[in-house]
């Protein structure tokens, strides 16, 4: 299930390619992930401390 201010199958498309795809260090969370809570945050003003857990 998605949330209102997730990443649309579509949008996800066309950022996915832009990212880097080599490891480097410490291990990558889901970039689809930290995206969507980074357009959540711009979309809906709330301070990084209300970011919903999922």
């Amino acid at each position: 299930m998605t949330g209102r201010h997730d990443l649309s199958d579509m949008a996800w498309a066309v950022i996915a390619p832009l990212l880097p795809n080599k490891p480097r260090g410490v291990a990558r969370v889901d970039d689809r992930r930290v995206i969507s809570g980074i357009f959540y945050i711009l979309r809906t003003g709330a301070p990084w401390r209300d970011l919903p857990q999922r």
